[in-house]
């Protein structure tokens, strides 16, 4: 059987973390930064862990990671 394909939108995206879980960014911090407050956007600098359900698709995307 051929090797799997790593899917490289998500590659590019989505890190491991050493426990194994998967690191994201947020969402809502390229543009229109006016009119969000300082504590929000401050907020969204964090990195967030990918939730459990999508955990397990997102791991069909990235098979060697």
């Amino acid at each position: 059987m051929p090797k799997m394909k790593t899917h490289r939108g998500a590659a590019k995206r989505i890190k491991k973390t050493g426990t194994g879980k998967l690191k994201r960014a947020k969402a809502f911090r390229s543009h229109i930064l006016t009119k969000k407050s300082p504590k929000t956007k401050m907020n969204l600098r964090k990195a967030a862990i990918v939730t459990k359900g999508d955990a397990s698709r997102i791991a069909q995307l990235l098979p060697y990671k």
